[in-house]
């Protein structure tokens, strides 16, 4: 297919289509991991964590086929993505400096990584199969996504600082893809088709549930931890005598 082809065109089209509709939970994922960061760190995140999964995406595309026949890789990689959503929900840990803002910000974009590799293994045999074996297809219509996703989780991060319930909201989704794809493994599928098609609903459905609960557990844990280990410093620095020790004459 050339670059005057109709053809050519209308492929393009199917592929900037398949990504606008695949593209949404991966926005998630990018706005979650950046929304601790400050603004600035925000934007390098999104920027740096979209184009490199793109990147990946395009790397991925080609053995994506083969990936999705290996018994036991989605069930793994839906244990990876559980995983994922609830870190997300748990707060940050506070602390200062240029070096711990560069830090959150490399671990901000290797859970973007990791989570669009774990989601992607579906979603790139559809581009694939858009692409009918033009890499430059395949490349150029990748590529065109990128504005998309950016803008996606630009605009959710604004709306998670206005509304942090959007946020509980996302892990959920993960939550939900994760289970889709415990059912999906070709060590269960099989079975849960013939057997228990229920499944296909009540998983995702449990693994939303489940996201947002442990989350929310560990969340409150961690909040009930760290004011007890607060006053213990205040505890420590205040002087032999206490606070109302007078200094001798």
């Amino acid at each position: 297919m050339g670059l005057d082809s109709t053809e050519f065109w209308i492929a393009l089209a199917q592929i900037i289509g398949v990504n606008i509709v695949l593209s949404g939970d991966n926005a998630v994922v990018i706005a979650l991991a950046a929304r601790s960061l400050p603004p600035r760190q925000q934007k390098q995140a999104v920027l740096w964590g979209s184009g490199a999964a793109v990147v990946m995406r395009i790397i991925l595309t080609v053995a994506a086929v083969e990936l999705l026949k290996l018994a036991w890789l989605k069930l793994v990689g839906a244990a990876l993505l559980f995983w994922i959503a609830i870190k997300l929900l748990l707060p940050e840990s506070e602390g200062e400096g240029e070096g711990k803002a560069s830090a959150s910000m490399a671990s901000a974009v290797k859970t973007i990584l990791i989570a669009d590799l774990v989601m992607s293994l579906d979603n790139v045999i559809a581009v694939a199969a858009a692409a009918k074996g033009s890499l430059l297809l395949l490349v150029a219509g990748l590529g065109i996504s990128i504005p998309l996703v950016i803008f996606g989780s630009t605009l959710l991060l604004g709306l998670m600082g206005r509304f942090p319930v959007i946020i509980t909201i996302g892990a959920a989704l993960l939550g939900w893809v994760a289970g889709e794809m415990l059912v999906g493994d070709p060590v269960v599928k099989d079975w849960v088709d013939a057997k228990a098609a229920w499944l296909h609903y009540a998983a995702p459905a449990a693994g939303a549930i489940a996201v947002v609960a442990v989350g929310k557990l560990l969340a409150k844990r961690h909040e009930e931890r760290v004011p007890g280990a607060l006053d213990d410093l205040a505890d420590d620095r205040q002087p032999a005598g206490g606070a109302s020790a007078q200094r001798p004459n």
